[in-house]
């Protein structure tokens, strides 16, 4: 494998466990670990010593430090401000390499050092908003961003299989698939940030009905109750129910949507199919069944934090095959020329 592309796969995969270990430190409730940002009680560690968690104390006497949860919410710091800075570097020299060899100017990587930046203010506001949904759930959607756009500048530099032309109508079903699981996984970041995912804690039914009672106005409303932290949720259990059977429903429905896309690709072209149908139907049956688990084992850390890391997976196969199916095109048309 060629040193660039093997560059791009590792730092792909760099981000995903750093998507994952956010995930986790969120759902250990380490969001709050430490108080403050960059630093976590005015120190660049977490406090050790008996006179630093003194000092550490005096400085945030309403919330004492915890190590327990300060230790998780620092080592993610630690992890994403090292991504934060290979990203901007690979991309500076990106940029550098377009602008002395004359090579098509791509958005990606300056699409990739502006998100870095809204990443890094995101979890600043994280803090300072005291763990608000406005600013947790973006902050998820970001990372997983900022992985599928590493992941793509990796399939540019790879040798990806020739494939036959792919039908317009083919390839529209897959973004409108990929969209789709977007707003699932942007669905998934509302559920955990309001703390709606034991709202249901039974399935299929919600507390043994079908059709619960819910409030919807209230569930997906950017102006949230006042609070002094956001941390356990602030919505009603009518809201929080409603955000859990969206989540549900829109699961549903993406399913669907997957299972006819790989439909019509096995029917008009099995090769293709073949080369990705396995991985996507895996993860996708992956991801039910970690669904399900994470509300009849009532949210297990492990199960929570393996579903939002088999959602990236999955974006990211949804990616490859949305690749797969644009290179196929531009060989068909210089076929043509």
């Amino acid at each position: 494998m060629p040193r660039k592309q093997l560059l791009y796969l590792m730092i792909t995969f760099f981000a995903l466990f750093v998507v994952m270990l956010g995930a986790y430190t969120r759902l250990s409730d380490s969001g709050l670990g430490c108080p403050d940002w960059p630093g976590c009680y005015g120190q660049l560690t977490v406090a050790n010593t008996h006179t630093s968690i003194i000092d550490a104390n005096s400085l945030y006497p309403n919330s004492p430090i915890q190590q327990v949860k300060a230790w998780p919410e620092m080592i993610h710091r630690y992890l994403a401000g090292t991504l934060g800075i290979l990203i901007i570097g690979i991309s500076i020299y990106r940029l550098n390499r377009i602008r002395q060899r004359f090579e098509d100017l791509s958005l990606i990587p300056l699409l990739l050092i502006s998100m870095v930046m809204m990443q890094a203010l995101l979890g600043k506001w994280t803090v300072s908003w005291l763990l608000h949904p406005l600013a947790v759930m973006p902050h998820l959607i970001g990372g997983m961003m900022i992985t599928t756009m590493l992941y793509w500048q990796y399939l540019c530099h790879s040798n990806r299989p020739a494939y036959s032309h792919i039908d317009q109508t083919t390839r529209w079903m897959m973004v409108l698939t990929s969209v789709l699981l977007i707003m699932q996984i942007a669905m998934g970041g509302w559920t955990s940030s309001q703390y709606a995912a034991l709202s249901c804690p039974d399935f299929p039914t919600c507390q043994g009905n079908l059709w619960p009672t819910m409030n919807f106005t209230e569930a997906f409303s950017l102006f949230l109750p006042s609070s002094a932290t956001f941390e356990g949720g602030v919505l009603s259990q009518a809201g929080k129910t409603a955000i859990h059977m969206a989540h549900r429903i829109l699961a549903g429905i993406l399913t669907l949507s997957i299972l006819m896309l790989l439909k019509r690709i096995y029917r008009l072209y099995q090769t293709f199919f073949f080369q990705h149908a396995g991985l996507i139907l895996c993860l996708l049956l992956g991801q039910l069944t970690l669904g399900i688990s994470n509300v009849m084992l009532q949210l297990p850390i492990l199960v929570a934090t393996a579903h939002n890391g088999l959602g990236c997976l999955l974006l990211l196969a949804m990616t490859a095959m949305i690749y797969d199916a644009k290179h196929s095109s531009a060989i068909s048309q210089d076929k043509q020329i």
